[in-house]
């Protein structure tokens, strides 16, 4: 049964930028609870409110409100990991995995993922809470978090909205996190989505040059690379033709002979045509021939769904709105989803070159948001009139000097410990599968950390938890992939 066991607040108050409302600095509320696991009962607690961030000066800029959960029928931390975990946008609350992956507490939705009344949550028997603790961290104007101005100071974004700025002071936040709750002896792991696979590549090589924090594990779900992700470069066109082909696969637009076989037998195929010959292809431009451009239109055709005039028609740049757009035009008339593709809209007009409204987006966002608002105040006890940002105002966002990749490389060089796991899925056309694995081999150029990279796939899209069969599996994954990087007494050498 729920209990309130501590409330505390240091109710010093802070003013956010454009509103009224006030919300502590430094406070936190404890419940304890218990969850089934594995058919095994797993006591917690958690603990939930306001952590400071400091500058190099001591000052508070910013309060960020995360969610702990730890275990408390284990006596001894120092073997138990703790996952830090974080969602992404930018701008986006860590509320996802929060109450639809990781937690001890799952939304109420059907086994596709698909909202239904009354809005709430249940139990997590899949949660990952058997085997670590986990605190989840929501960034600055996302969930509760908001930065600290004094009467009269001006927001200076710069401190907080940029690739840069973001895992500095989230890597100084997590050190103190750490240190108030004894965790420096613990194995450590960070996991984020989306947005967040950028942020927890910066924070590895943060936390360990900055912070002196080595890692046992990075966990990206669904990663996005802005090295690759909506460059228009011929490398970003040709590597989304895979998930291309599983969104059509999934809606039954691809060939007979193709669509008869499993998604699984067809992948490897359009993975290999896209490298290998489209890639080139598409690099050639405007010089390449009107042989070789109509082969590959051809092709392309067979692989997507997509008729080979539409192809052409794009210089064989097809992009992922197109895509959305364009795959069931002449079919149903329908769209199909951004961050999922099995989900399905309609637009106010048919013609067009992008959708309306991303499908998939507004079906999460009517089941995630009255659940998190309800289970926040009814389950964790936290209680403010300050408005809860799902998403929230941190543009413009500098995406400058960029070197989350090569960070994460030498973290992983110099720190024999440290693997790599990504999950994507597969029906996801935001941050495709394909995409996922292109960033894993990028990262090393040298090949020599190949042993120390995985990579899961999920028939489902960008949150592929929302699917009970992959909550249940990807969870699996986790825990297969933190048991398989724990030390287990062996020495950090090579």
């Amino acid at each position: 049964m729920r209990n309130t066991i501590i409330i505390f607040a240091l109710f010093i108050s802070l003013f956010t930028a454009g509103q009224d409302h006030r919300i502590p600095i430094d406070t936190m509320v404890v419940t304890t609870n218990s969850v089934v696991i594995k058919g095994k009962n797993i006591p917690y607690t958690a603990t939930t409110g306001m952590q400071p961030v400091f500058d190099d000066n001591g000052k508070i800029i910013a309060t960020l409100y995360y969610t702990y959960y730890k275990r408390s029928d284990v006596k001894n931390d120092e073997d138990r990991p703790i996952i830090m975990s974080f969602n992404g946008g930018p701008g986006s609350a860590s509320v996802w995995m929060h109450i639809a992956y990781t937690g001890p507490k799952v939304l109420k939705i059907d086994d596709e993922g698909y909202p239904v009344q009354p809005y709430g949550v249940k139990d997590n028997p899949n949660s990952i809470l058997d085997i670590a603790d986990i605190v989840y961290v929501n960034p600055v104007n996302t969930g509760y978090s908001r930065p600290v101005l004094e009467k009269g100071e001006k927001l200076d974004k710069s401190k907080f909205f940029g690739i840069n700025a973001d895992v500095q002071y989230l890597a100084g936040w997590l050190n103190t996190f750490i240190t108030r709750n004894n965790r420096w002896k613990s194995p450590k792991y960070i996991i984020g989505e989306s947005y967040g696979g950028t942020r927890v590549m910066g924070l590895a090589a943060e936390l360990q040059n900055s912070q002196w924090m080595y890692l046992n594990g990075v966990i990206m779900v669904s990663p996005a690379d802005y090295k690759v992700l909506r460059t228009e470069s011929s490398v970003d066109y040709a590597i989304n033709l895979p998930y291309f082909t599983a969104a059509a696969w999934y809606h039954k637009m691809l060939p007979n002979n193709l669509q008869q076989k499993d998604l699984l037998e067809i992948l490897p195929e359009a993975e290999n045509y896209a490298i290998n010959t489209l890639l080139p292809a598409i690099a050639k431009g405007g010089f390449i021939s009107d042989f070789e451009k109509n082969a590959v239109a051809e092709k392309f055709s067979y692989y997507s769904g997509l008729s080979k005039t539409s192809i052409l028609r794009n210089n064989l740049e097809v992009s992922p709105s197109f895509f959305w757009k364009e795959l069931l035009r002449n079919k149903t008339g329908e769209t199909i989803g951004r961050l999922d593709s099995r989900y399905k809209g309609f637009d106010k007009r048919e013609i067009g070159s992008s959708t309306d409204y991303n499908s998939e987006i507004t079906s999460w966002l009517h089941s995630f948001t009255p659940a998190i608002n309800y289970y926040i105040r009814e389950h964790l006890n936290f209680k403010t009139d300050v408005k809860y940002n799902v998403f929230g105002p941190v543009r413009p966002w500098d995406n400058r000097n960029n070197n989350v990749r090569e960070g994460l490389r030498q973290a992983m060089a110099q720190n024999p410990y440290l693997k790599v796991l990504v999950q994507s899925g597969y029906y996801d056309g935001a941050t495709t599968y394909f995409g996922a694995k292109y960033t894993m081999w990028k990262t090393d150029p040298s090949g020599k950390l190949i042993d120390r990279f995985f990579f899961k796939g999920y028939r489902s899209g960008h949150m592929m938890y929302l699917r009970n069969e992959d909550l249940q599996k990807a969870n699996d994954d986790l825990r297969e992939f933190i048991s398989n990087s724990l030390s287990k007494g062996k020495p950090a050498k090579y």
